[in-house]
């Protein structure tokens, strides 16, 4: 075991010699698929490493079989040197192993601290765990500038407090290993930048950390060592300091991969859709949208940017024809009745709007059936789907299915196969290319690559641009800023609902959006 300082925590001779995890020859599989396929893995302590990696390459299975949640079918895990059966997460939280999950663990209507005790209490009575772990829960805070008040309740604060409450979380079961499951996917860059500081903290406190994620941006900037994996293998482990974005990711896909939107100045046309006061109210009575403005040209890329959870799903669910409102919305001058008596997406895709779904599986597929059936769902009033009135022409719909899988790349171009047979990069070209294919006057396109891999974001992002370079006018909602600021033309930034401004990408940057992002700028 590694030696301990006074302070509790690792010698700094121990740190350079032995990994804080090892992973030897773990290999996993379910049914037929190798998820990991005899993985080697060295994590030194005291340093932030990186996995990075496909969806689907096998980093989540990894990480699941290291924190306890799947066991290996066979190799082994060393945890400072010594052999360690992890079957159950309690087992890796004793050995030292805490994990902040991409979607938070939280109960929304406990308190801060009743969060962090919780699971851990120290007897039978809750009041003098809770007293015992306020007194900690200030220490930690203060030494890693973790500061959350520990009397508000987890529904009060914001996705950024929430993830410091998860690492408070895993410091007070005293983890020296901590593992990030895509930790800055609902946080704004501010947010995102105050977490790497805490990172960065922690590492030079002694705790290691390993950090998954798909940006290549943050793994530059914030980790000391970076391993790749492809197709449920480890294909390389190298220093941060001696790579880059466009090696990585040529070790991820397997080939050049441009990372840049390469596309000409727009040259927009007419307006096409015009949005004047459109207001949402939910079931409850909350009002998502309010009296929100907005106008998309021909020949234009319109992104709206904007933290989940600020309007942007209501704004599409609106637009697309899934939720009623009030205000007016015009496409080609003409107006589109917001009632919800007519306000649904048959009707709309009639005008000439298709619609890419934020939940490509919940809303965009039907995932046990086929894929020729899924693209033909909105469509199947199309005459050349028809053999007659009440007859459609099945082998028709394969046919043209099987013209779409070749366009847009879709493995494997199987038109029988259930959507949930595919990849998420390959569902997602699904949905595009019934959607794109309609030829539409207006694309409504909702977080089109979340959990897509590189080489697949390069081929969508073509498509999108493709697409407005023939006259048409898009509509784009992202949680990504450099997809927002790549693909765009035009950059509204939405906050609570509300339009908080505009800006053109190249007069304007990560910071300022962020800003706008957050309720903090306004105007423009």
């Amino acid at each position: 075991m590694a030696m301990q300082t006074t302070e509790g925590r690792p010698d700094a001779a121990a740190l350079s010699t032995e990994p804080a995890i090892e992973l030897v020859g773990i290999s996993k599989a379910f049914g037929p698929v190798q998820a990991n396929k005899d993985i080697s893995i060295r994590v030194m302590p005291g340093t932030i490493h990186g996995i990075i990696g496909e969806n689907g390459a096998g980093k989540s299975t990894l990480m699941s079989i290291l924190y306890g949640f799947y066991k290996a079918d066979a190799g082994e895990v060393l945890i400072r040197g010594q052999k360690t059966e992890i079957p159950n997460s309690q087992a890796a939280i004793s050995a030292g192993i805490g994990m902040v999950f991409q979607h938070f663990k939280l109960v929304e209507n406990f308190t801060v601290l009743e969060n962090v005790v919780l699971g851990a209490e120290s007897g039978a009575r809750l009041t003098p765990s809770l007293a015992k772990a306020r007194k900690l829960l200030v220490e930690l805070a203060r030494e890693y500038e973790l500061n959350v008040n520990p009397d508000a309740l987890i529904e009060d604060i914001g996705v950024g407090m929430q993830q410091r409450v998860e690492i408070l979380k895993a410091l007070y079961r005293q983890a020296e290993i901590l593992i990030l499951d895509e930790p800055t996917g609902v946080l704004t860059p501010a947010e995102a930048d105050h977490l790497f500081r805490i990172l960065k903290g922690l590492k030079e406190q002694g705790k290691t950390i390993i950090l998954i994620t798909h940006k290549l941006r943050e793994i530059m900037e914030v980790t000391d060592t970076v391993s790749v994996m492809r197709r449920g293998e480890m294909t390389a482990t190298v220093k941060t300091a001696e790579t880059s974005p466009e090696h990585l990711a040529e070790l991820m896909v397997g080939r050049k991969v441009l990372l840049r939107v390469d596309k000409k100045p727009a040259t927009p046309g007419k307006t096409v859709l015009e949005v004047e006061n459109l207001s949402v109210t939910d079931i409850d009575g909350v009002q998502r949208l309010k009296d929100v403005c907005l106008n998309v040209r021909a020949g234009e890329i319109l992104g709206v940017a904007g933290v989940a959870g600020n309007g942007q799903s209501e704004l599409l669910a609106a637009l697309g024809g899934i939720t009623a409102g009030t205000g007016h919305v015009r496409l080609n001058g003409e107006e589109i009745d917001l009632t919800g008596r007519f306000s649904d997406g048959q009707s709309r895709r009639a005008r000439g709007i298709s619609h890419v779904p934020e939940d490509r599986q919940r809303l965009g597929l039907i995932m046990d059936f086929m894929a020729w059936e899924n693209t033909a769902f909105g469509y199947h009033h199309d005459p050349a789907y028809q053999k007659s009135r009440l007859l459609m022409d099945n082998d028709a719909i394969r046919a043209d299915t099987a013209k779409k899988m070749e366009r847009f790349d879709v493995r494997p171009p199987d038109p029988r196969l259930k959507a949930k047979s595919f990849s998420g990069g390959n569902q997602q070209k699904l949905v595009l290319a019934r959607e794109i294919e309609r030829n539409p006057d207006l694309l409504l396109v909702g977080q089109p690559t979340r959990g897509v891999d590189i080489g697949a974001i390069e081929f969508i992002h073509q498509q999108i641009v493709a697409l407005r370079d023939q006259g048409k006018a898009i509509l784009l909602v992202s949680v990504e800023l450099d997809e927002i600021l790549s693909l765009s033309d035009r950059i509204a930034v939405m906050f609570d609902g509300q339009i908080m401004g505009e800006r053109l990408p190249a007069q304007t940057d990560e910071k300022e959006l962020g800003m706008m992002m957050a309720g903090m700028l306004k105007g423009g």
